[in-house]
């Protein structure tokens, strides 16, 4: 069986065909600037050269429609028909309460996505869009939907409620999400493998450290707590995000600068974070090279970084009252050998004892970077979010037809 999987922006979308019987990736690739006469195409085939166009392409329902067609392409082709492609799997940011789980697309489905576009106005309605095209090219092919929240439904009300009138969550569901879920589930399953032991009985915090960054804290197999929150601005301090701070600065910053609503969440989400503190770029290598270089506000922003995530894993190996095993994944987690050293070498009273030799080599790897016998083991497990949205879709369509 082949699942193509698809994540759909607002003006982009990339993909992926998976050949689900022996895990390999046939194409993946991505369509950018969409609704522009310059949108570009990228596509690559396994064992094939790769093809970089760029073109008109002024909706999702034609960028499909090219990819497609280079799907089956006779040069740069990876099937014979779009036949061969037997489902379909969208990545889709915000489920709310409504979804627990991945779940087949139908018509009830669809429109309760559309009814949490309010939960995530820049995500989930691109992710409509995608669905949509997809039937518009494929309309027999079952699709389904993969949700970056699902996995922090198991979260308790302890956890996931804000210290806020009740009317807010009653009304309006005004709570803790969380997102990454699927990164947080595929390396919490890859870590207990790793380790040998079963994932029932293990304590883990899950660091997703990429641009937008999410720790977890995952107890016997399932989120207990996770620092993003009901959007994603919540929690560590990210490329542009600013993750937590004192509430009552919105209202002070509007009013001290006269700024609208739609400026301090620009802010916020698009002008904060490394990117501020820096003055430089949102981007950790550039950040490390600068600080390394001697740039006092590069070294800051990336103390800023380091600490915050710090704080995060103490708080959550005291909310499980232990923890197993660390975890570092994404971008930056799985790429930043100095921001992982930094971390681990003032988490010692854990029981963590960092191996630097084996974190300055085996990159792309699973690979363990604390001595083998420390009380708290520390992993670096590159995420694979595109193959548990196809591992998903497979199942869900494996299960109507049997």
């Amino acid at each position: 069986m082949n699942i193509l999987v698809i994540n759909a922006g607002s003006s982009s979308l990339k993909y992926q065909l998976f050949h689900m019987e022996d895990d390999t990736v046939l194409a993946k690739g991505r369509v950018e600037r969409i609704g522009m006469e310059t949108a570009i195409l990228l596509h690559e085939p396994k064992d094939k050269t790769e093809v970089h166009e760029v073109s008109e392409i002024l909706e999702h329902t034609t960028a499909i429609r090219r990819v497609l067609a280079l799907l089956v392409h006779p040069e740069h082709g990876v099937i014979a028909s779009t036949a061969e492609i037997h489902a379909v799997g969208h990545r889709v940011v915000h489920g709310g309460e409504s979804f627990k789980s991945s779940v087949l697309v139908d018509h009830e489905v669809k429109q309760e996505i559309k009814r949490l576009f309010d939960l995530a106005p820049l995500h989930n309605p691109a992710h409509m869009l995608g669905i949509s095209a997809v039937e518009a090219n494929m309309p027999d092919v079952p699709q389904a939907v993969v949700f970056d929240t699902a996995f922090h439904q198991t979260m308790p009300a302890q956890a996931y409620l804000y210290p806020v009138p009740m009317a807010l969550y009653r009304k309006h569901k005004v709570r803790r999400y969380g997102f990454h879920g699927t990164s947080h589930n595929y390396v919490s399953e890859r870590a207990a493998a790793f380790l040998g032991r079963p994932l029932e009985q293990l304590k883990l915090i899950t660091c997703h450290i990429g641009n937008g960054a999410s720790c977890a804290a995952i107890e016997g197999g399932k989120s207990v707590d996770t620092s993003m929150g009901m959007t994603p601005l919540e929690g560590l301090m990210m490329g542009t995000r600013s993750g937590d701070l004192d509430p009552a600065i919105v209202p002070y910053a509007m009013g001290k600068e006269d700024l609208t609503l739609g400026e301090i969440s620009s802010m916020l989400n698009k002008h904060s974070g490394l990117q501020a503190i820096s003055g430089l770029s949102s981007d950790m290598r550039e950040i490390t090279e600068a600080m390394e270089a001697g740039d006092k506000n590069a070294k800051l922003a990336f103390e800023m970084y380091e600490y915050r995530l710090r704080k995060y894993i103490g708080a959550y190996a005291a909310a499980m009252n232990g923890v197993d095993a660390i975890i570092f994944t994404a971008g930056v987690g799985e790429n930043s050998e100095v921001l992982r050293k930094r971390v681990c070498e003032h988490l010692t009273y854990l029981g963590v004892e960092f191996d630097d030799t084996a974190n300055r080599t085996g990159r792309g790897l699973e690979r363990r970077i604390s001595t083998v016998n420390a009380k708290v083991q520390v992993l670096v497990i590159p995420t694979n979010e595109e193959w548990v949205i196809a591992r998903d879709t497979y199942h869900l369509v494996q299960s109507t037809t049997h």
